[in-house]
């Protein structure tokens, strides 16, 4: 299987199985000199690890980072870590596989999921959880994120979740420092929202079934003058990669779709001197990108998350002989797989900057 890697200067290669022993991923191009901790890193995945509750997978996995190349201990502490500009290999090992749960679909296709394209590919699937088409691949990526989020100077990368199913939050209370709040178990900014979506996602859980959802990223301290005009457009790879997390079916930087129904006068970002001698942009409906570059303004993308695939719910398919089949999948499985995707969308985002940060330095000199 081809392409496993994103990325031009700052490149990532995921490998692994969601039933195998390990996965992980190999940062190359990341600078000498940036100092990082495992600490930081493992914050990151306990983000998104599963079994946090009711409302994600009750897969059971610490997934404990070992950094294995690439660093050198700092000498005054023996626990930072510089790197060296080497590879960065990491790896997270496997400790709750349950590959008899899926014994019933070894030769069904399940609707809606990647298990039939597979097939028709490559001539063979892991039905195991999925294989590399299991979003348990995802937890390599936001690894290689907590790298990424160093390599720019004051970036700060951050994502929420805006709604669930049809159930939205008021923007009106959004508050940055609740989505981490050990009581909030959706990474929603909005307080008010977390009785709505818990009732909502109950029915949803109790019934067998799931939900999507959309996700908000936002970048601050990005540098204005990333990306470029025509083939590398800053939001044009943002969009590449958050759609490269599994389940996502749509992206939006900015208004977005809204822009599409509204006028040139209402979707200008106007601009005015500042005191400072800098401009300043009086709206952000671009996202913090125009024509490609960043504007220095804070990057914005949404992505929409489907249903998960694997439900309890029976639905009618075929199997490998070409057999009229209902499909009924056991395991265990997020009723709505967009709440963990939070982190991955940060990562994917920290990523794209990274990349296009070094790529503008040693085009531009700048940086």
């Amino acid at each position: 299987m081809s392409h496993n890697t994103f990325g031009h200067l700052f490149r990532v290669t995921t490998w692994g199985e969601s039933h195998g022993a390990a996965l992980g991923c190999i940062v190359d191009g990341c600078p000498p000199g940036i100092r990082f901790t495992r600490q930081d890193i493992q914050a990151e995945l306990d983000r998104r690890r599963p079994g946090q509750s009711r409302f994600v997978t009750q897969r059971r996995e610490p997934d404990e980072i070992k950094v294995l190349s690439g660093f050198l201990l700092d000498e005054q502490d023996g626990e930072t870590m510089v790197t060296t500009g080497t590879p960065i290999a990491m790896m997270i090992e496997n400790v709750d596989q349950r590959s008899k749960d899926y014994g019933e679909i070894a030769r069904q296709y399940r609707p809606g999921h990647a298990d039939y394209t597979y097939d028709v590919k490559y001539g063979l699937r892991d039905y195991r959880g999925g294989g590399r088409s299991s979003a348990r691949e995802t937890a390599a990526r936001v690894a290689a994120g907590a790298i990424a989020r160093k390599v720019v100077p004051g970036l700060t990368v951050r994502g929420a979740l805006i709604s669930v199913g049809e159930k939205a939050i008021d923007r009106g209370r959004w508050n940055w420092n609740f989505v981490d709040d050990p009581e909030n178990p959706f990474f929603t900014p909005d307080p008010g929202s977390v009785p709505v979506f818990t009732e909502y996602l109950d029915r949803v859980r109790k019934a067998g079934s799931s939900v999507g959802a959309v996700v908000e990223v936002v970048a601050e301290g990005v540098p204005a003058g990333l990306g470029a005009p025509v083939y590398a457009k800053l939001d044009q790879d943002i969009a590449s990669g958050l759609m490269s997390i599994n389940a996502v079916k749509g992206v939006e930087i900015g208004n977005g779709f809204e822009a599409a129904r509204i006028t040139g006068e209402e979707n200008a970002d106007e601009m005015r001197m500042g005191n400072d001698g800098e401009p300043v942009f009086l709206s952000n409906h671009a996202g913090g990108i125009l024509g490609g570059i960043s504007t220095g303004q804070p990057v914005v993308a949404r992505f929409a998350v489907k249903p998960t695939s694997s439900i309890l719910t029976p639905r009618r398919s075929i199997d490998k002989d070409g057999n009229d089949v209902e499909v009924r999948t056991k395991g265990r499985h997020d009723p709505c797989v967009g709440i963990r995707a939070v982190p991955i969308g940060e990562a994917m985002v920290a990523c794209v900057i990274a990349d296009h940060y070094l790529r503008h330095r040693g085009q531009t000199g700048k940086g």
